[in-house]
C-alpha cells in the first residue's frame, strides 16, 4: 500500500510538472523582459494615477521592441563586426568567457536559421554495421560511375553543433519520417525525446523478416 501511494504521488508530480515549469518559465520571461522597459515608463508616469499593469504590459512591449531592432542590426553586415568584435573581448576574460562560450552554443544549437541547410533527416548504420546513426543530409552528388551519394552531417549530444561530415552512398541511408527539429531534438536529448517507433529496416533471414536489425 505504501509503495502504492508513492507511486502514485510521483505519477502526479510528474504529470503536473511540465505545466507548472512551462507556466513558471513564461511568467519568469515576461518579468524578465518587462521590467527595463518598465522601469523606463514608470519614471515618466510615476505622478499618473494608472492601472498596475500597464507600465509591465508597456514595459513588456518596450523591451521586445528593443530585441527587434537589436536583431535588425546583428543581421546587418555592419551589426554583425560589431558584436564579434564585443564577443572576441568577452573571450578574452577568465570565467566570462566560459559561461559566455557555454550560453552561446546552448543558443546556436536551438538555432533554426543555423539548420536551414539540413535538407532531411536518415539513418545510417554508424560507426559500425547494427549501430543506427540520425544523420541530416546537406548535400548530394555522383561519383564517376554516376551512383548517387548522400553529403551528411552527424551531429554529436548534447551539443548537435558539432559533429562529423561524411558522404555514403543513398542506398546505405534510410529515410526516417522524422522532421530536421524532431531529428534535432532526439540528438540533444540523447535519445530522451526520440519517437517510440523508429524507422529502421527489419532483418530479411532467409527470405523472412526478422526483427531483430542487422
Amino acid at each position: 500500500m505504501n509503495k502504492i501511494f508513492k507511486q502514485t504521488i510521483i505519477a502526479g508530480i510528474l504529470a503536473i510538472m511540465p505545466f507548472v515549469l512551462t507556466s513558471y518559465i513564461l511568467i519568469w520571461l515576461f518579468k524578465f523582459f518587462s521590467e527595463p522597459g518598465q522601469r523606463f515608463f514608470e519614471y515618466f508616469l510615476a505622478d499618473r494615477e494608472i492601472p498596475k499593469y500597464l507600465p509591465e504590459l508597456i514595459g513588456f512591449l518596450f523591451t521586445f521592441l528593443v530585441i527587434y531592432i537589436l536583431g535588425m542590426i546583428v543581421r546587418n553586415v555592419l551589426g554583425k563586426r560589431l558584436f564579434s568584435k564585443i564577443e572576441k573581448a568577452i573571450l578574452k576574460i577568465p570565467v566570462a568567457n566560459t559561461i559566455f562560450n557555454t550560453i552561446k552554443q546552448f543558443t546556436s544549437s536551438i538555432s533554426d536559421s543555423k539548420y536551414d541547410t539540413f535538407q532531411k533527416v536518415v539513418l545510417i548504420q554508424y560507426p559500425r554495421r547494427g549501430l543506427w546513426t540520425i544523420t541530416m543530409v546537406t548535400g548530394s552528388s555522383k561519383d564517376k560511375s554516376g551512383r548517387d551519394f548522400y553529403h551528411l552531417f552527424v551531429p554529436t549530444t548534447p551539443n548537435p553543433t558539432s559533429g562529423y561530415m561524411i558522404i555514403i552512398p543513398k542506398d546505405d541511408a534510410v529515410d526516417s519520417d522524422l522532421t530536421i527539429e524532431e531529428g534535432l531534438k532526439a540528438v540533444i536529448s540523447g535519445g530522451l525525446l526520440a519517437n517510440e517507433i523508429n524507422a529502421i529496416p527489419p532483418r530479411k533471414v532467409d527470405g523472412k523478416i526478422n526483427n531483430d536489425n542487422e
